[in-house]
This record gives C-alpha cells, sequence and structure tokens, in this order.
C-alpha cells in the first residue's frame, strides 16, 4: 500500500490549494481517505482562531481523494458543513467515507478532527460522477 500512497500523494500534488495549504493525505482505503494538516498563522482568521475555510478545504481535499483515488471521475456538487467545536491542537484530520457509490452520484460524510480528539467540523458531500 505505500507505493499505492506515494503514487496517489503524487497524483494529487497538482490539487495545489490543499497542497500549498499544507495539507497532506495520511491513508487511503476502498471508499475512504484520511488528510490532514498542521496548523500555522497562516490558517488563522481575525479572532486567531482556525479559518473555516481550512476545514472546508481540508474535507473537501479528503472527499476528492476518497472518491477519486483509484480513478479520476468525481466532483462535488454539493456540500454542508458543520462547525461544531473550536480547534484546541496543532493539527487537523479528516477522514472521509464514501457512505453510498452509485452509477451517478455518491454520498460522503466528513468527519475533521483536531490532534486532541475534538471534533471540529461534521461535513456531508454529495458527488457527481463525470
Amino acid at each position: 500500500m505505500d507505493e499505492m500512497l506515494e503514487k496517489v500523494r503524487q497524483q494529487f500534488a497538482h490539487d495545489r490549494f490543499a497542497t500549498e495549504n499544507g495539507m497532506v493525505i495520511d491513508e487511503i482505503g476502498d471508499n475512504y481517505a484520511r488528510c490532514s494538516v498542521v496548523l500555522t498563522d497562516r490558517h488563522k482568521n481575525a479572532m486567531g482562531g482556525v479559518m473555516g475555510g481550512v476545514h472546508f478545504t481540508l474535507a473537501d481535499f479528503a472527499f476528492a481523494v476518497a472518491s477519486n483515488w483509484k480513478e479520476m471521475k468525481t466532483v462535488a456538487l454539493s456540500t454542508d458543513i458543520s462547525f461544531i467545536g473550536a480547534v484546541k491542537g496543532s493539527k487537523l484530520t479528516a477522514e472521509a467515507f464514501i457512505v453510498k457509490d452509485g452509477k451517478n452520484i455518491n454520498c460522503c460524510h466528513i468527519t475533521v478532527k483536531d490532534d486532541l480528539g475534538n471534533m471540529v467540523a461534521d461535513v456531508k458531500t454529495v458527488g457527481f460522477h463525470k
């Protein structure tokens, strides 16, 4: 799996917004991906907390990897994100689970947690197979 993971990392290196913001692929599996980001000052909002766009981008990246690491064919149709807790740690991790993979669409549930185990966002994405 290490060779496959490295191949997928190279493939998604072209996802410039995510990678330029420090997001990395940690694990892949059938209908699954785990991605993370180490938080720095560039991820902070004006109030000193983590910008909501970081949660969203990490979740979207995990969705893209879970949906496309075997075959690039899926784009997001809609995403619903609930910010449910403040980040207290120094790293965020998103786990994406494809819960339904149909002929034309898929449904994905993504959880975003900090490295202290606090759930900070709950995300649901519907994807379209091109």
